[in-house]
C-alpha cells in the first residue's frame, strides 16, 4: 500500500470507551494479531477492561491507529497493542501514541510500566525510553 500524503498534526488521539469493532478488528489485522474466530463481540469488553484506550483517528473520525494500557490502577501498566496502519507509518503516529500512554501512566502515579515489544521494533520502543529487560523472559500459557 503506498503511503498516505496528510500532516501527521491532522491525526487526533482520543481516549475512548466505545470505537467501531470492525475498525479495531482492522487495526489488530494489520499488527498481524486477529485470529480466525475470535469473537469481534468482544471488542467492547476489550476496550472497556483496558485502564485506557487510544485511538489515532484521521479527519474523517476513521480509526488509523492505537494503543491501550492495561493496568492495576495503582502501580503497575502495560502498553499494549500498538498498532498503525501501514500507509498511516513513519508519520509519528505510533510515537505519539507510545508517548501519550506513557505519559498518562505517569500522571496517574504508574511507576513501573511495560510492553513486550514484537521482534524488530526494539529501536522504536528505546526511542520511547524502554530498555530490555535483562535476565527476564515473556511467557504465555501453553494451549
Amino acid at each position: 500500500m503506498s503511503s498516505i500524503n496528510i500532516a501527521p498534526e491532522k491525526i487526533t488521539l482520543t481516549a475512548v470507551r466505545a470505537w467501531n469493532a470492525e475498525e479495531v478488528i482492522d487495526l489488530y489485522r494489520a499488527g498481524g494479531w486477529w485470529e480466525m474466530g475470535w469473537d469481534k463481540n468482544q471488542i467492547p469488553t476489550l476496550i472497556n477492561g483496558s485502564y485506557l484506550v487510544l485511538i489515532a483517528r484521521d479527519l474523517e473520525n476513521n480509526a488509523v491507529g492505537m494503543g491501550r494500557l492495561i493496568s492495576d490502577g495503582s502501580s503497575d501498566c502495560y502498553i499494549q497493542d500498538v498498532v498503525v496502519f501501514p500507509e498511516y507509518r513513519e508519520m509519528g503516529i505510533g510515537s505519539r501514541i507510545v508517548n501519550t500512554l506513557k505519559r498518562i501512566a505517569e500522571l496517574t502515579g504508574h511507576n513501573w510500566i511495560g510492553l513486550i515489544s514484537a521482534p524488530g521494533k526494539e529501536e522504536f520502543y528505546k526511542r520511547a525510553g524502554f530498555s530490555v529487560m535483562e535476565n527476564y523472559t515473556p511467557m504465555l500459557t501453553e494451549e
